[in-house]
């Protein structure tokens, strides 16, 4: 689950920059307070590779405004913004025109 931080009277924000509505928090209490069957639960460290081996981590700054537009593609096709980027950065990198 993403990280959300609050103030009182302020807006509860994810981590990812989503505005959580008072239905979206009272559903996770309710979610939180049944409890969970973590009997079932896989455990795994960390996320699973993209392809053999580790996959690193690249990390970058960016305007507010392209990470906007770039939330928004990703969303109307569908996709994160992570694979965005992989694929912009591909064609860029490894395809470049």
């Amino acid at each position: 689950m993403a990280k959300v931080t609050s103030r009182r009277g302020a807006k509860m924000v994810t981590e990812g920059g989503d505005v959580l509505a008072a239905e979206d928090v009272q559903a996770l209490a309710v979610e939180a307070e049944a409890g969970y069957d973590l009997s079932h639960a896989r455990r795994q460290l960390g996320r699973p590779s993209l392809g053999s081996g580790v996959s690193p981590r690249v990390s970058f700054r960016t305007s507010v405004t392209l990470y906007q537009a770039a939330r928004e593609r990703a969303a109307s096709e569908g996709r994160s913004v992570s694979e965005l980027a992989r694929e912009a950065m591909e064609r860029y990198v490894v395809h470049p025109a």
